[in-house]
């Protein structure tokens, strides 16, 4: 009889639809592979809106190498389709060249017309994270929470002048220490320590040979950029040791009945899980296709956001 009454409680699909789960969200940490060097790999996302300035800006689209950390932060005034692939051109590409994959969310202002042209047209990857999981572009999602709060203390509120201080702010970033590679992301993008305000002026100059310099350069780049891809494939796996501790991590098969959670809800009486359930159609552990059987829509979603249905 108890196994009855746990098994009836336990399909009660209102309540599987309103409980609140205590334990730890599902799903084992899948770090991102540390590129090979710069230039490869990099995160893009838009911050804002903030209050539009008297120069007309709005948002600002950060751009990040996943490698070096070096960060580009261009103010803009809108976060439309063509505003956003002329940034990434002209402020990213037509001074570093094309990157082998870029990383961004769903957001139509990145997954439109205008960008998969210019993906074809340029020839890099384009590559796309899933639906209310930002933490697939970790990196620039984590600087976006840096530098806010440096604009918000520097700015001058009465003019609004936030985008004066962007670039101060992140080339204060760029010159800092990252945890994580143990170097400065200007060092790992070129070689060699920035010149500070705060340093003495050289009282003597030393001359070399261009092919003397560059050789000099090639095997200091080289080996910083070993010793940073050692350190961050090393911080990556501590990260992931700690975030996978007593985690679970379900899988599901094709045809398998799940809930999907419920992002942006009004009310807290609202089901924070779907009303109807959904069939998995396609797996790619930790994501997952979904099909709602009434509407027949697909979606795409983390294995976070999915709970089983128990039927009774």
């Amino acid at each position: 009889m108890k196994q009855s009454i746990f098994q009836h409680i336990r399909s009660c699909l209102p309540c599987q639809q309103h409980n609140i789960n205590r334990s730890k969200k599902p799903g084992r940490l899948q770090p991102i592979s540390t590129p090979e060097g710069p230039f490869q790999l990099i995160g893009i996302d838009y911050c804002g809106p903030f209050k539009r300035t008297p120069r007309g800006n709005k948002y600002v689209l950060c751009i990040t190498d996943y490698f070096t950390r070096w960060v580009i932060a261009v103010a803009l005034p809108d976060c439309s389709a063509q505003t956003t692939a002329q940034a990434i051109f002209n402020e990213y590409i037509c001074r570093y060249g094309v990157p082998i994959s870029i990383l961004s969310d769903q957001g139509t202002h990145f997954k439109n017309q205008i960008m998969d042209s210019m993906e074809k047209l340029i020839g890099y990857n384009h590559i796309f994270s899933t639906v209310y999981h930002p933490q697939t572009n970790g990196m620039v999602e984590r600087f976006n929470a840096t530098f806010v709060p440096q604009l918000a203390k520097l700015q001058d509120r009465e003019d609004n002048n936030w985008d004066e201080f962007l670039l101060p702010v992140v080339f204060g970033y760029n010159t800092g220490i990252h945890a994580t590679t143990n170097y400065s992301p200007f060092q790992l993008q070129f070689g060699c320590e920035p010149r500070l305000p705060a340093d003495q002026p050289s009282t003597s100059f030393t001359f070399n040979k261009p092919n003397d310099y560059y050789d000099r350069l090639k095997k200091n780049l080289f080996t910083i950029r070993r010793q940073a891809r050692e350190c961050s494939v090393s911080r990556q796996q501590q990260y992931k040791v700690h975030y996978d501790k007593q985690r679970p991590d379900p899988h599901y098969e094709v045809n398998d009945l799940v809930l999907i959670k419920i992002h942006g809800l009004k009310t807290k009486l609202e089901p924070k899980y779907s009303i109807t359930p959904k069939l998995i159609i396609k797996t790619q552990h930790p994501t997952y296709w979904v099909k709602d059987e009434h509407t027949q829509v697909e979606s795409r979603v983390h294995v976070n956001d999915i709970r089983p249905i128990f039927i009774s």
